[in-house]
């Protein structure tokens, strides 16, 4: 018994090291949860940084009564400035521009919680230990809900710092639209793999799409330079199954990469040419692989 309790505290402590990034707003009924969650993990986070974007309830009281207790958790408020989406990947920024400039412990991941999200104990022991058997996924997340995901969610996605830090971004999100879809592109243009671990299952308990009704999912196609085939593609796709963004949400989608008009700089416009171009192309070889096997199997079919 001794022996096998000695042995799991060496695969622990040889596991490669996180630390959480969060930010929320006017979230007192969920950030509690939310940060103990990741505090309670079987592998906790080095560290949380947790920023408060201009909450107006009791959040930043929550905070710092969590703060009294865990001293590995860094809180940065920000000013009532409204709700605004465009300022997640600029907190997101904020929290790894400290990271970089400080001495904080250096990590082998980070990891993208939100105020709404809550992981089983097992979440981040079973998440690391896939990445560090892995080497060539450098993105990987678990799954919520019924759906299995083909890329790995904005929450609960985990990032391997030694890719990150050497993306065309130099250890930073891009602040367009698409920021978390970018990465992803980002990841097989340096010749690097994503992943999402459909069985390892964390719950949001904040309906995805309520703040933005997927204006957000819509536009990026645009400012990603996405294949049109391909975003009607996904919208079928949708709308056969009610997955990922539902039915309705579906509409919105399509709806919002139609009416969408990139401005010349800023959050909302294009992404560069070389990585819109790329984003295209490879869509272009999915969709050619799609078709494919539909005539293979068609094929098949007629000479049964």
């Amino acid at each position: 018994m001794i022996f096998l309790i000695k042995y799991i505290t060496m695969i622990f402590l040889n596991m490669g090291s996180y630390f959480a990034i969060m930010t929320c707003r006017n979230s007192e009924k969920l950030i509690k949860s939310a940060i103990l969650s990741l505090l309670t993990q079987i592998v906790p986070p080095k560290f949380i940084i947790a920023v408060n974007d201009g909450s107006t309830d009791n959040t930043q009281t929550i905070l710092q009564q969590i703060k009294a207790d865990h001293d590995n958790l860094y809180i940065i408020t920000h000013p009532d400035l409204g709700y605004d989406i465009t300022r997640v990947v600029k907190n997101w920024n904020e929290a790894l521009r400290i990271v970089k400039d400080s001495n904080l412990d250096k990590t082998d991941y980070h990891m993208i919680a939100t105020d709404d999200t809550v992981y089983p104990k097992d979440y981040t022991s079973r998440m690391i230990s896939f990445l560090d058997s892995h080497s060539d996924i450098v993105i990987s997340s678990g799954e919520h809900g019924k759906e299995r995901s083909i890329f790995p969610h904005g929450a609960g996605r985990f990032v391997r710092n030694s890719f990150f830090y050497e993306t065309r971004w130099n250890g930073f999100y891009p602040e367009k639209m698409g920021y978390e879809t970018a990465i992803l592109y980002e990841a097989l243009r340096c010749n690097y793999n994503f992943h999402i671990l459909n069985d390892l299952k964390f719950e949001h308990n904040r309906p995805l799409g309520t703040n933005h009704k997927f204006y957000t999912f819509g536009a990026s196609m645009v400012t990603l330079g996405y294949h049109p085939l391909y975003v009607y593609a996904r919208f079928v796709k949708n709308i056969i199954t009610g997955k990922e963004t539902g039915k309705i949400g579906a509409f919105f989608m399509l709806y919002h990469y139609l009416k969408f008009k990139p401005n010349r700089s800023g959050f909302d416009s294009l992404f560069d040419k070389e990585t819109r171009e790329f984003v295209r192309k490879i869509q272009k070889k999915k969709l050619e692989k799609l078709l494919l096997s539909k005539l293979t199997f068609n094929k098949l079919f007629l000479f049964r």
